[in-house]
């Protein structure tokens, strides 16, 4: 059975509202939790209220009560249940809409027994059963924080929006009494006490089971802790609103657990949906001795292949990685992943190490639960913000593929490069979209044909080996290219990306008259020109194998257009020329959104055998002054149109972000640093009106 059938809504509506039906009759009342907390009399000093900020993040209080654009800790965050709304409450100490009012004990009780100061029960969202293996002085420590370490907000609480019966709060004390246990951590003396903080962490103010442990019932967690019968259960692995948490129980989970959790992002995988906001507002403020203890607890619950949970399971050893070419070139998902996903993860699936993760390997595509993946692809993430790493890569959003699409490139990277995982069908990828609320495509987005479609065509092996050659042109014409670039480092995604340069409509514009040339040219000549200047090499046969492979892309590329027929997306855009631009702040633009990937001295990103990910933007191994990026407006509109990359969530590339002005600066920036010359630029512009951007 599928994870997610265990919380049919059917099923466990009907079971909660017979909870709250007992629990209103009956109307069980838990006893306050005994406090024996420091005394609230004498105030607090500095490092009491330092201790409790940090616990604040290491509880995760201020991504759940900091609504985006809001104040700290005010409150009103949305938390989508099955249910209806929760808006978090505000936690600052103002006195009228905040905590200011709560006594040490009142706020203990809300901590361990989900009481507020008015008696009211509070919903679980608030994870109290957690909260309650808080120590006492560690809970004197976090009041004295929020009533002394925080600005005051007048903010009042939104009102729920909670569907009759649940709303009824009586309820939750026959749910309390069936479910809660209020006392706090108590020790294992047969474990270091390494283990035991990992384990307080962990089961109390880390409130890791929130998420990876599966619920009851009555929507309870099946487990605090690893003792007793159901021990088993214990961050096991979950689905909570419509994404995989997966079982922290599995030894792939937990290599780098440390890194991924300071930083967002190991060796493996990087943090996406809800675990990129812990660790931005929560785990990356952990001391490495508290990570280290997480790990060490965490490694001792790990399930040998008897099942029990001593000892580490020897992992089953992969075939080793290698590129899935066949698959990659020769199948509809193969390809779909070509155009929609090698721009950032590369066609061998190791992604680029510190911007984007590895596909190969990734704990996330290899769960047997494919949620989290489907549900990034549709609605697309932005990566965790921490320290280490401060700045964001956005994942776009494919959700305007279709099923069937998403079904096969989904399937293509959980199979492909080593990777050993169930394929997906396109009914679960359609169930899974009816869950979830897809963030739309923005509107007039465009993409060229599918590539994938080149199979249905009887010259598909010529116009294969044309699309291999505009992708991978420096691996198969090293002969030719004579710098970092390929084809595809200006037409992006393979010539399907609008204003990059897109090949659909072209081959029907040649022959035509170049001015540049000052004569007539075919496309075999548009494409040499290629070479001579922005790949700085030598130019091709024109009646060789590798231009009429070309060729025939372009051709395929082409589609239905004509000579004169307007093609939407067509070239690069254009930017006005009456824009000054101020190379200072070029400079700034170009290390703070352009530095990631191309290198902060333009020299570009290459991966650990030295081969370049990401093109340089100068010096001897970039285009050379007679190429078309060379120039400043044309550089300008380019990169006003296609970067930097994974600055948003639309598709194709969450590209965009800079302004006209800003895509001037930077261009100007970056095309007037040192690079390769161009002897025959002597012969251009023959008769005249040369560009008045033009490098010499």
């Amino acid at each position: 059975m599928h994870p997610t059938a265990l919380f049919s809504k059917d099923r466990w509506l009907s079971l909660v509202f017979l909870l709250l039906v007992m629990g209103a009759g009956f109307g069980f009342v838990l006893p306050p939790s005994p406090v024996s907390a420091a005394p609230t009399s004498v105030l607090p000093n500095a490092d009491t209220i330092r201790q409790g900020e940090y616990l604040a993040h290491m509880g995760d209080c201020f991504a759940c009560h900091t609504a985006r654009g809001g104040m700290p800790l005010a409150g009103g965050v949305p938390m989508n249940t099955p249910f209806g709304i929760l808006y978090s409450t505000n936690i600052t100490p103002d006195r009228d809409t905040g905590i200011g009012r709560y006594t040490l004990a009142q706020f203990v009780r809300a901590m361990r027994d989900g009481v507020d100061r008015n008696g009211n029960n509070l919903f679980p969202a608030m994870p109290y059963p957690s909260y309650a293996k808080i120590s006492d002085q560690d809970l004197y420590a976090l009041y004295a924080y929020l009533m002394h370490g925080v600005r005051p907000v007048y903010q009042k609480n939104r009102e729920n929006r909670i569907h009759w019966p649940f709303s009824i709060r009586q309820g939750l004390s026959l749910w309390k009494w069936l479910f809660l246990d209020d006392r706090p951590y108590r020790p294992d003396p047969s474990r270091s006490a390494e283990w035991n903080r990992g384990a307080y962490i962990i089961q109390g103010l880390g409130h890791c089971g929130s998420c990876h442990t599966p619920r009851g019932f009555g929507l309870q967690e099946k487990a605090m802790d690893e003792r007793g019968p159901n021990g088993r259960f214990y961050l096991s692995g979950a689905t909570i609103d419509s994404w995989y948490a997966p079982s922290l129980r599995n030894p792939k989970a937990l290599k780098g657990v440390e890194a991924f959790l300071k930083t967002g992002r190991n060796g493996q995988a990087a943090a996406f949906g809800i675990m990129a906001e812990v660790d931005h507002f929560s785990t990356q403020k952990y001391s490495d001795s508290d990570l280290h203890a997480m790990d060490v607890y965490l490694k001792s619950l790990i399930v040998n292949p008897a099942g029990s949970p001593s000892g580490s399971s020897p992992e089953r050893t992969n075939p080793p990685r290698r590129m899935a070419s066949d698959a990659l070139f020769t199948t509809p998902g193969g390809l779909g992943y070509v155009q929609f996903c090698a721009s950032c993860h590369m066609l061998d699936g190791k992604g680029v190490a510190k911007v984007f993760p590895p596909l190969a390997g990734n704990p996330s595509l290899l769960s047997g639960n494919p949620l989290s993946v489907v549900h990034v692809i549709l609605s697309g993430s932005r990566s965790a913000v921490t320290a280490e790493y401060p700045k964001a890569f956005a994942m776009p959003n494919y959700g305007g593929l279709s099923n069937e699409e998403l079904a096969q490139i989904v399937t293509f990277v959980r199979t492909a490069w080593g990777n050993q995982a169930p394929a997906v069908s396109p009914d679960e990828i359609g169930r899974i979209r009816s869950e979830i609320t897809p963030r739309p495509s923005s509107p007039g987005s465009w993409s060229g044909p599918r590539l994938s479609g080149i199979l249905n065509d009887p010259h598909r092996e010529e116009i294969l080996y044309g699309m291999r050659l505009m992708i991978e042109t420096n691996t198969l014409l090293p002969k030719n290219v004579g710098d970092a670039l390929t084809c595809s480092s200006c037409h992006l995604d393979a010539g399907t990306v609008a204003y990059a340069s897109p090949f659909v409509g072209l081959s029907s514009q040649f022959p035509s008259y170049s001015s540049r040339a000052g004569k007539v040219i075919d496309l075999a000549d548009r494409i040499n020109g290629c070479f001579l200047r922005s790949m700085n090499g030598t130019a091709l046969d024109k009646q060789s194998k590798a231009m009429s492979a070309m060729v025939a892309y372009m051709n395929w590329m082409n589609g239905g257009f004509h000579r004169h027929d307007a093609i939407a997306g067509r070239g690069v855009g254009r930017i006005s020329k009456r824009l000054v631009p101020d190379f200072r702040k070029g400079k700034r633009i170009y290390r703070q959104d352009c530095a990631s990937c191309h290198g902060m001295h333009g020299e570009g990103l290459r991966d650990a055998h030295g081969s370049f990910v990401f093109p340089p933007l100068w010096g001897p191994h970039s285009f050379n002054i007679g190429a078309g990026i060379a120039k400043t407006y044309t550089a300008a509109a380019f990169v006003k149109n296609n970067m930097p990359i994974s600055h948003g969530m639309d598709t194709p590339l969450g590209q965009g972000g800079l302004t006209d002005q800003e895509a001037v600066d930077v261009s100007a920036y970056f095309t007037h640093q040192p690079r390769p010359d161009f002897p025959d630029k002597i012969k251009d512009w023959p008769h005249g009106k040369k560009p008045s951007d033009s490098r010499y």
